[in-house]
C-alpha cells in the first residue's frame, strides 16, 4: 500500500480511472440483492448459505479440495480453517472497528489452527511477523479500519483485502485471513451488512486475474492499484449474482 499523501491516505484512490463508477455499480447491485423479496422476509438463510460458499471458495483459492459433499465431515485443514474464520466473523463485528489487530489475530488463530504443529502453536497462531515494516503497515491498516478513512466501503474493502493478501503478515493462512477480513469489513461498513453476496466465488472463478491484480496492488503503482480495485469491484458483481441465485432457490 502506498504511503499516506493526505490526511486520508485512501482519498487519491477515488481519482483512479473507473473507480467511482465501479463503486457506484457495487452499491447499486447490493441494494438490489438486499431488496430481493426472499431477503426482505428471511435474509438469515441466504446469509448462512452465502457464508458457506464464501468459505469454500476462499479455501479453494489456497489449495483446498472441494470434491467432497458439503455435508461430509471436513478433513482438509485449509477448508476447516476457512469455515472457522467465516463462523468467527459474526463474533468480531464490534472488535473489528475498535481493535482491528486483535480481530486479525483471532482470525488467524482459527484459520491456521490445523496448519501449525502443536509445538509451534503458541508462537505462531495469531502472531504476525514482528518486523518493523509489517508492524507499521498493520498499524496503518488498523487506523483505516478504525475510522481513519472516509472513502466508499468498496475501496476500503479492496484495500484491506489487498494489503493482508500481499503483505502476508502471518506464517500461514494469509489468503483465508485476508478474504475473511474483507468480508468482515464489508459487513461492518454496511456495504453488505447482512453478508448476502459471495465475491469470493468471483475471485475463485477468475483465479489467474486475482493473482495478477494482487501483484498490481503490491506494486503500489497507480496502474496496479486501479487494476486491483476494479478487479475487486467486478467480483462483487459475480458475488451479487451468486447471492441472487441463493435467494431465487428459496423463492
Amino acid at each position: 500500500m502506498a504511503p499516506p499523501t493526505t490526511s486520508d491516505p485512501l482519498v487519491p484512490l477515488l481519482d483512479l480511472p473507473g473507480v467511482r463508477d465501479a463503486v457506484a455499480e457495487v452499491r447499486s447491485g447490493l441494494a438490489e440483492l438486499h431488496n430481493h423479496p426472499v431477503n426482505r422476509r428471511g435474509w438469515a438463510a441466504t446469509a448462512a448459505e452465502a457464508q458457506i460458499r464464501a468459505a469454500r471458495a476462499s479455501a479453494a483459492l489456497d489449495g483446498a479440495r472441494l470434491d467432497t459433499p458439503v455435508d461430509d465431515p471436513i478433513t482438509d485443514p485449509v477448508l476447516a480453517g476457512a469455515v472457522r474464520a467465516a463462523e468467527e466473523i459474526g463474533k468480531l463485528l464490534g472488535t473489528w472497528h475498535s481493535a482491528p489487530l486483535q480481530a486479525l489475530a483471532r482470525l488467524h488463530l482459527v484459520a491456521a489452527a490445523d496448519l501449525v504443529p502443536d509445538e509451534r502453536r503458541t508462537g505462531e497462531l495469531g502472531r504476525p511477523n514482528a518486523s518493523a515494516e509489517v508492524s507499521a503497515r498493520l498499524a496503518l491498516l488498523a487506523d483505516l479500519v478504525a475510522g481513519g478513512t472516509r472513502v466508499p466501503a468498496p475501496v476500503l474493502v479492496a484495500v484491506v483485502h489487498g494489503e493482508l493478501l500481499t503483505l502476508e503478515p502471518f506464517p500461514s493462512a494469509n489468503g483465508v485471513v485476508a478474504r475473511a477480513a474483507a468480508r468482515l469489513t464489508a459487513i461492518v461498513t454496511g456495504l453488505d451488512q447482512k453478508g448476502l453476496a459471495v465475491p469470493e466465488v468471483g475471485h475463485l472463478r477468475n483465479r489467474s486475474a486475482y493473482r495478477e491484480a494482487a501483484a498490481g496492488f503490491a506494486s503500489g503503482t497507480p496502474e496496479g492499484l486501479t487494476k486491483w480495485i476494479l478487479h475487486c469491484c467486478a467480483q462483487w458483481g459475480t458475488g451479487i449474482r451468486e447471492g441472487h441465485s441463493i435467494a431465487d432457490a428459496r423463492a
